[in-house]
């Protein structure tokens, strides 16, 4: 059986996940998750991921984001020595950021779609927008746990392909409604 694949990550309602921390991320309107009322119960889904994770997923540029600030975060501590796979062409093993436990370069979608026959539980990629389209394109994410912000960004990164392909069906796990505009939306791909 193969490990899941779930993408997580923060999306504003028209689709865009482009600099959710900060306008340092590139958006102009960065930090669209920071100027949202917090509510804990808005990010509950964050904290049950932390159990649910056994690997890490990332894209070069998501990869040189996180690994420098979640090392030492205590938010993130359960992160540190779980396995984390980077898929980048260029990265070299001396880039890689020291001290956040085992991590492993993937050259190549081939090498992701490897990984997932592998042993082992569910892996998750945070962030990484362009590697999800592509692992999207060849049918290697399983699930998606999106938090959906009441805001519109207009251009930006999306998360979903915008070329003309087949229909993809998804079926609703989860959601909820929170007072701040959050919606939790955790959808399963169709086989």
């Amino acid at each position: 059986m193969a490990r899941e694949l779930v993408y997580t990550g923060f999306m504003s309602l028209d689709g865009v996940v482009d600099s959710p921390g900060g306008t340092e991320e590139g958006h102009r309107s960065g930090g669209w998750v920071m100027a949202t009322e917090f509510l804990p119960e808005a990010f509950a889904l964050k904290g049950e991921e932390l159990a649910d994770t056994t690997a890490l997923l990332f894209g070069r540029r998501s990869y040189e984001a996180f690994a420098p600030f979640w090392r030492d975060s205590e938010d993130h501590a359960a992160y540190r020595e779980l396995p984390k796979y980077v898929v980048s062409t260029g990265l070299s093993e001396s880039a890689l950021t020291e001290g956040w436990g085992p991590t492993e370069i993937l050259r190549s979608t081939d090498d992701v779609a490897k990984l997932k026959q592998s042993a082992g539980g569910a892996i998750f990629i945070h962030g990484s927008a362009e590697l999800a389209r592509r692992l999207a394109a060849a049918d290697l994410i399983d699930r998606y746990n999106l938090l959906v912000f009441p805001v519109l960004l207009g251009a930006g990164k999306s998360l979903f392909d915008r070329s003309d392909r087949d229909k993809r069906n998804l079926r609703l796990r989860e959601s909820e409604s929170f007072a701040n505009g959050v919606t939790k939306l955790v959808y399963e791909i169709v086989r």
